[in-house]
């Protein structure tokens, strides 16, 4: 049995849920013929992901996959022992693993480089908006990796000679107020940062970028597709296939402390042409060139 517990919520997964699934299905395991599957959502709220690592356990399960920074650091502090496979930043520096090529002790998996690229975000919001006056970034503050993506862009900010401003949200009213703030603030563009409660309300953050008329750039191309101006970060489909493919393993006799971390290396930048098109705006041509995928 696999416990399956993560910071966002099964609507906003569905995609990463189809990918774990083709990981295992990779190494022969099939949900429902001979492995059983078992999800737990925290739907952003953290808080809630230690009594779900309790919970998971104590089913027990066989491996323990933790999607997202939080439930990797509540999975890692609810057991010692059942091993963990998980999708996380910073997996050294937290303490997940010891090191990424010998992880020692009962975890491993793949180092999510979500917050590591928040500066070239920015870097290519500078790009399109060169004369921008001002920028806004969105950031939730309970969020484990907040300190170490607001000094990485406050750093890319100055480089750029561009002031930045910060919002914080880490609620519904609270998302609403932040766009609001930043509208009246005449921030140009807005950097999204990455964060797995951003992720649960991915719909919401998109409309409220359109309602009020502000270009942004987040961090998974979903939110592209869901109709965000563009994306630039980790391929979400890669990375859990490989999370998928170490339970697998794990499953069949290999020890966590044998499987080198995995680095998320495949990256995507996405723009969305109807996006631009509604802002009234138009991606320069040897910009668009470079894109992976664009949505018209």
């Amino acid at each position: 049995m696999i416990g399956f517990m993560s910071s966002r919520s099964p609507e906003d997964s569905v995609d990463v849920v189809a990918a774990f699934r083709r990981g295992l299905g990779d190494r022969g395991l099939i949900e429902g013929q001979n492995v059983v599957i078992e999800f737990r959502w925290a739907r952003g709220e953290y808080a809630r992901l230690p009594a779900l690592a309790a919970e998971l356990v104590s089913r027990p399960v066989g491996v323990l996959v933790a999607a997202g920074p939080p439930a990797a650091y509540a999975a890692k502090a609810a057991t010692s022992t059942i091993p963990i496979v998980f999708g996380s930043t910073d997996p050294v520096k937290s303490g997940l693993v010891a090191s990424l090529n010998q992880p020692g002790g009962n975890a491993t998996g793949v180092h999510l480089l979500t917050t590591d690229v928040e500066a070239k975000r920015l870097g290519l919001l500078h790009e399109l908006f060169p004369a921008a006056a001002l920028f806004g970034v969105l950031l939730n503050p309970k969020y484990p990796a907040v300190a170490q993506a607001a000094q990485e862009l406050a750093e890319a900010a100055r480089t750029l000679g561009r002031p930045i401003v910060f919002q914080d949200a880490s609620t519904d009213p609270e998302l609403d107020a932040a766009f609001a703030t930043l509208a009246r603030q005449r921030a140009v563009a807005v950097l999204v940062a990455g964060d797995p409660f951003f992720d649960t309300r991915r719909n919401q953050i998109v409309a409220l970028a359109a309602q009020q008329n502000l270009p942004a750039i987040y961090h998974f191309r979903e939110y592209a597709v869901a109709g965000g101006l563009m994306s630039y970060g980790v391929s979400l489909s890669e990375a859990y296939r490989g999370i998928g493919d170490y339970a697998a393993r794990i499953l069949t006799g290999a020890k966590p402390a044998d499987l080198p971390v995995m680095q998320s290396v495949k990256f995507e930048l996405v723009i969305n042409l109807k996006t631009a098109k509604t802002l009234g705006f138009e991606f320069p041509p040897t910009f668009s060139a470079r894109a992976d995928e664009v949505i018209e």
